[in-house]
């Protein structure tokens, strides 16, 4: 399916020193991907971040059953991006039902998707956070655990909720807040943040 190439508003670069910010808090996260024209997204629950730095690491969790998994494993690429509470019905959607199945579900969702400049990967929009990343092959890990590493090469996030290497839920339209599965289609959301201190 053609996506369109021009990038959402609010749409920010995010320097790869600071990008593990944009999944320290656990959210859920929608994985996607392309291969020869072929293009997959699914929702993921299990995701994290693995190791930061100049080459920031992540993980996520992906069944056998996924399409989105096949298009990962012979392309090498894909991209996790970050929902919000507007996007719990599409989440739950491209989370239930595989293309294997229903193979017009990007389709019959409308799940809309854009491509960043430099790219060839589709992304979501409506999202907050998006992350494009290198598989890093581990066929011991992907077979036996279905646990993908990937090497982040770019990030971005909405300028509204997170700028400065920094989430800022409190001042943000609540709607842009992340969604955090449960079980059973059901979200928590990321709420205030409290800031420590030492003594």
């Amino acid at each position: 399916m053609p996506t369109p190439h021009t990038c959402p508003d609010h749409f920010t670069p995010v320097p790869l020193e600071k990008c593990y910010r944009l999944m320290n808090h656990g959210p859920t996260v929608l994985v996607s991907a392309r291969r020869a024209g072929v293009d997959g997204v699914m929702a993921a629950a299990w995701a994290c971040v693995l190791d930061f730095g100049e080459a920031p690491k992540v993980t996520v969790v992906l069944d056998k059953a996924t399409r989105t998994r096949e298009l990962i494993e012979a392309s090498g690429l894909f991209a996790l991006q970050l929902p919000c509470v507007g996007q719990a019905g599409l989440t739950v959607a491209v989370g239930t039902h595989s293309a294997k199945d229903l193979p017009d579900k990007l389709e019959r969702f409308n799940v809309p998707m854009f491509t960043a400049p430099g790219h060839d990967l589709p992304l979501v929009q409506g999202c907050v956070g998006w992350l494009v990343c290198r598989l890093l092959p581990e066929p011991h890990n992907q077979h036996t655990y279905d646990l993908f590493i990937g090497q982040v090469e770019a990030a971005w996030a909405d300028e509204r909720v997170f700028s400065h290497g920094r989430w800022h839920f409190d001042t943000a339209p609540d709607d842009l807040r992340t969604l955090h599965h449960v079980a059973g289609g059901q979200f928590i959301v990321a709420g205030a943040t409290v800031q420590g201190s030492l003594g």
